[in-house]
């Protein structure tokens, strides 16, 4: 009974473990892709754009997104982040029921 109870415990501090590790590996990614929205690099930025796209939206993600188009250089990727920006808006309008 008591190695029963030792292997789960050992089991949940492990599975603990591993979601802590899976969290701090996800928030890691969101923040590097977010600094890469301001990459020289365009084929970065447009990667980071992508992974912006995929994002739940939020107010922070439609400024950043913002401030990105006005500094964008190139028109399909400005284009681009003005179309997640107006659905991300959408999506905000329509949880706040505000639209």
């Amino acid at each position: 009974m008591a190695s029963k109870l030792r292997r789960a415990g050992l089991f949940l501090a492990g599975a603990a473990a591993a979601g802590l590790l899976v969290a701090f590996l996800v928030k890691d990614q969101v923040r590097r892709q977010r600094r890469n929205l301001f990459s020289a690099n365009a084929f970065r930025r447009m990667a980071a754009l992508r992974h912006m796209a995929g994002e739940p939206a939020s107010v922070d993600a439609i400024n950043l997104l913002r401030d990105f188009a006005a500094w964008e250089p190139s028109r399909l990727l400005r284009g681009s982040a003005l179309s997640v920006v107006e659905r991300m808006e959408r999506e905000v309008r329509q949880r706040t029921g505000s639209g």
